[in-house]
């Protein structure tokens, strides 16, 4: 019982840390809706030569009510910890991109955790099958800044640009979670 209250506490506390400052903090990932530079809301810092910073959550909660488990998952871009100090389109494009990624590892979640729940009515592996996704959507998000050289690298900027739309595309039906 202690290990389910833990559980449940860890990801409660995740999730009421990532909503806590409000919804005006935060922009939920949306097909229609692109980031834009007045978005990125934080000053970029004096001692960084990069273009610009890009801040996302994928956030998972869950309850068991008798025999139901009930979740969500939301992915959203975090205004006040996002910057840019070059402010271009190409900039901005790779920038969607990082957001992006995060939706796809949402959507991985949703898969994942359907899946889950299709072969059990526990809810004891779905904290380890969030912590996996989040570990792989960081290394996807360092092999993405990685291989385009933050998109500087425009031939492995715009491979990436395809992946991200291919992969997408490929998660389309759980993007309702």
């Amino acid at each position: 019982m202690l290990k389910h209250f833990i559980i449940v506490f860890t990801v409660s506390s995740l999730f009421f840390s990532f909503t806590k400052k409000g919804n005006e903090d935060y922009i939920p990932w949306n097909t229609e809706r692109k980031l834009s530079w007045e978005d990125f809301l934080a000053p970029a810092p004096g001692n960084t030569s990069d273009a610009a910073l890009t801040t996302t959550y994928v956030g998972f909660s869950f309850s068991k009510s008798r025999d139901v488990i009930n979740y969500k998952i939301e992915c959203k871009f975090q205004k006040s910890r996002s910057w840019g100090r070059v402010k271009t389109d190409y900039i901005l494009k790779h920038e969607q991109g990082h957001f992006d990624i995060a939706e796809i590892f949402a959507r991985k979640l949703n898969k994942e955790i359907k899946e889950y729940l299709a072969k059990s009515n526990s809810h004891e592996g779905m904290n380890p099958i969030y912590s996996k996704l989040m570990l792989e959507k960081r290394d996807m998000q360092s092999l993405y800044d990685s291989e385009s050289n933050h998109s500087i690298n425009k031939t492995k900027q715009a491979e990436w640009n395809e992946k991200i739309e291919d992969l997408l595309d490929e998660l389309e039906s759980y993007k309702n979670y």
